[in-house]
């Protein structure tokens, strides 16, 4: 088979052939792009940690915003998906304010206290992870609606990210998107986010899945992280 290189792929629109795993079993999907970390990965962990951000403990208040199924696979390049691999997700509320001191302590009459903001799955034998949470929202100097994703395994971080909505009007506005490289990585940085048929609570879903672009090994795995 002809390996088609990146430039071609760019030059034909032929995006599909990079991010569909197992369209072409002797190329390698290319990795998710690597995103800033930002400032509001929480600085006190919430109790409650689960994948379900829409409910805190027993309590029936749901989160404020449009309930979102974000769900995907965590993937090496060969398209293998990578087990034991814990996924964290976080993310502003419905009003724009992030479970951390430095946002919210300002915006206490804004939080909405009832969205966990934070939240986190292991992923099994398929590499699939899923999160019940909500459809991300922009939030100031930040135009494009994003989730952040960190993504480890044992005691290594192996990809910190962002996803975005695919084609909001935002995104061409929004420093990190546009800081992400060229159209594949942003192609590869985005995702649809749509409508959940017959849903009768507006809800939408999003399939999102993670290429790590380089796995440690087993005996990687074991050693401290100032190695």
């Amino acid at each position: 088979m002809q390996r088609m290189s990146r430039r071609q792929a760019l030059a034909t629109g032929s995006l599909a052939f990079w991010i569909t795993p197992g369209l072409y079993a002797e190329q390698l999907l290319l990795p998710t792009p690597r995103l800033t970390e930002g400032p509001f990965y929480p600085d006190k962990l919430p109790l409650d940690q689960d994948n379900d951000l829409i409910l805190i403990k027993d309590s029936t208040t749901p989160a404020v915003g449009q309930i979102a199924h974000f769900t995907g696979r965590i993937l090496s390049r060969s398209g293998q998906p990578i087990r034991n691999a814990t996924i964290e997700i976080w993310q502003c509320d419905a009003n724009a304010v992030y479970l951390h001191s430095a946002d919210s302590n300002g915006k206490k009459d804004q939080q909405d206290k009832h969205f966990q903001g934070y939240g986190k799955f292991e992923t099994a034998s398929d590499g699939g992870y899923r999160f019940r949470t909500i459809k991300p929202v922009p939030y100031p100097g930040r135009p494009a609606p994003h989730i952040h994703i960190k993504v480890s395994r044992g005691d290594r971080e192996l990809l910190t990210t962002q996803c975005m909505i695919r084609g909001h009007e935002g995104n061409a506005r929004d420093g990190v998107f546009r800081s992400a490289g060229d159209i594949v990585d942003h192609e590869l940085i985005q995702a649809d986010f749509t409508k959940v048929p017959d849903s009768k609570m507006d809800e939408y879903r999003a399939e999102f899945d993670i290429v790590i672009g380089r796995t440690p090994d087993d005996r990687q795995l074991q050693r401290p992280r100032n190695s």
